[in-house]
C-alpha cells in the first residue's frame, strides 16, 4: 500500500517522545549503569570501569539485576621460577659447584653433605679434603676418622685433642704431610694411622708417646725427607736403628731432647742418611760424646745445618772435628758450658761460609758485642728456637701452613 505522510506534529512528537526517555535514562544515571548492554553503548564508556593493563571481561547478570555488573580481571600467568630468582644450584654443573665448595669451612661443608644425595657426593669429593687443618681441636676422634677416609694428602692437627679410636680404613692412606705435634692422643690410635701409611714425605709427632711398633710403621715410608720427633719417648735403640736403615732419603731430622741414652744417639750416628743436610741432636747432656760428633762427622759430610746444644760433653777440641763440615752454615752451641768464649773466635776462619751461630749460655750480654765484633759476617743468637724439620718455625709462616704449604680447609670458630 502506499506510504502516507505522517503529520508533522506526530513526528515532533515522536522524537520528543523519545528524546524524554533518553532524559530520563541519564538523570537517573541509567546511561552509566545500565547502558552496557545497549547495542551502541561507546568503548570509552566500558574502559572507564577498568585498571589500566588489565584484560577483562564484563558480565551482566540479566535484566533484573541491571544494576550489579561484574569486572572480571584476568591475572598474568607467574613467570618460571628460574627466570624471576636466578639459575637453580640444580642447573650448575659439578666443576662449579665443586669450585663453589673449595671455599666453604669445613664445618659448613659437613652441614652441606646431609642437604641431598648430589651435595653429599660433591661435599665428600676428595678434591676439597685434600689439605684440612683440625689444629687446636678437641674429641676430633670421629672428625679425624672421615678426614682420613676422605683420601686426605696434608693433614694438620697439632694441640688437639684425639680421643681413643681406631681407624677403620681398608687400604693404604694418601697422606704425604702430617703434623701432630703436642697432640693428646693414644698410642694406639696412632699405630692404627700410621700403619696405613707408605707415602709420608714430611711428618712432625713432636712430644708424642710413641713405641717400636709405631717407629716400625714409620719404616714403610721410604720416601720419608724430615721427620721430627723432638721430646718423644717410649722406643729403643733397635727399633730407631732398623727406621732410620728404611728411611733412607731423610734430609732433616730432629730427635731432640728424647728419652735417650748413649745407644740411642749411637743408633742415629750410626745409621743416618749420609746425605742429610739438617740435624738437631741437642739436649742429651752425657750421653753425645767427642767420639759420636766424629762418627757422625764421618757419616754426614754434607750437613749444613747442626744443633748440638746442651752436650755438657762437648769442648773447644771438637772444632776440628767439626771442621770437617765444609759446607757448615749454622751451628748451635747454646749451653755447651765446657767451650769458652776466646774459643769461639776462631769459629771464623775455621768455616768460611758459617753465617748463623747459636751460643746462649755460654756468652753472656757484655761479651756479646765483642764476640760480634770479632766474627762480623755471622749473626750471633738470632734463633732461640731450632727450626730443624719442623713444620711452623718460629721464623716461618703460621696459621694453617706447615712445611711452607697451606692448608686449605679449615675449621673456623
Amino acid at each position: 500500500m502506499p506510504l502516507q505522510d505522517l503529520p508533522s506534529g506526530t513526528v515532533q512528537g515522536s522524537m520528543l517522545s523519545q528524546s524524554n526517555k533518553m532524559n530520563k535514562r541519564k538523570s537517573s544515571g541509567g546511561f552509566l549503569s545500565e547502558g552496557l548492554d545497549m547495542e551502541c553503548t561507546p568503548t570509552e564508556s566500558i574502559m572507564q570501569f577498568s585498571p589500566h593493563h588489565k584484560h577483562q571481561r564484563l558480565l551482566s547478570m540479566g535484566k533484573e539485576n541491571d544494576c550489579n555488573q561484574f569486572v572480571l580481571n584476568r591475572r598474568s600467568r607467574r613467570k618460571k621460577e628460574s627466570m624471576s630468582s636466578g639459575i637453580s644450584w640444580d642447573h650448575l654443573p659439578d666443576e662449579l659447584l665443586l669450585r663453589i665448595l673449595f671455599y666453604v669451612p669445613l664445618q659448613d661443608l659437613c652441614r652441606m653433605s646431609s642437604v641431598c644425595k648430589r651435595w653429599h657426593r660433591l661435599a665428600l669429593d676428595e678434591s676439597l679434603w685434600h689439605s684440612v687443618d683440625l689444629e687446636g681441636l678437641t674429641h676430633v676422634g670421629p672428625a679425624l676418622q672421615q678426614v682420613l677416609k676422605n683420601g686426605v694428602h696434608m693433614l694438620r692437627c697439632p694441640r688437639s685433642f684425639v680421643e681413643d679410636f681406631h681407624f677403620s680404613g681398608s687400604g693404604p692412606l694418601q697422606m704425604v704431610l702430617m703434623d701432630l705435634s703436642s697432640s693428646i692422643i693414644p698410642s694406639s690410635s696412632l699405630e692404627s694411622i700410621l700403619s696405613h701409611c707408605r707415602l709420608l714425605e714430611f711428618l712432625s709427632l713432636e712430644a708424642l708417646q710413641l713405641s717400636d711398633n709405631i717407629i716400625s710403621c714409620l719404616s714403610m715410608n721410604p720416601n720419608l725427607l724430615q721427620l721430627n720427633l723432638s721430646g718423644c719417648s717410649g722406643f729403643s735403640a733397635p727399633a730407631l736403628a732398623h727406621m732410620l736403615k728404611s728411611c733412607s732419603r731423610i734430609e732433616q731430622l730432629n730427635i731432640s731432647w728424647c728419652e735417650f741414652d748413649n745407644d740411642h744417639v749411637k743408633s742415629v750416628v750410626n745409621n743416618l742418611n749420609p746425605a742429610v743436610t739438617h740435624l738437631n741432636l741437642s739436649g742429651y747432656r752425657e750421653g753425645l760424646t767427642l767420639e759420636d760428633v766424629k762418627g757422625l762427622v764421618t757419616r754426614c759430610p754434607n750437613i749444613q745445618a747442626l744443633d748440638l746444644s746442651d752436650s755438657t760433653l762437648l769442648m773447644a777440641d771438637s772444632f776440628p772435628v767439626l771442621r770437617q763440615l765444609k759446607g757448615l752454615l749454622h751451628l748451635s752451641l747454646s749451653r755447651c758450658y765446657h767451650i769458652h768464649l776466646a774459643a769461639l773466635t776462631d769459629l771464623g776462619s775455621m768455616f768460611p761460609l758459617l753465617s748463623l751461630l747459636d751460643v746462649f749460655g755460654i756468652v753472656n750480654d757484655s761479651h756479646l758485642s765483642s764476640l760480634k765484633k770479632e766474627l762480623p759476617r755471622i749473626s750471633i743468637n738470632s734463633r732461640p728456637f731450632s727450626s730443624i724439620a719442623r713444620p711452623s718455625p718460629s721464623s716461618g709462616l703460621t696459621g694453617g701452613f706447615m712445611w711452607n704449604r697451606k692448608c686449605q680447609l679449615r675449621f673456623k670458630l
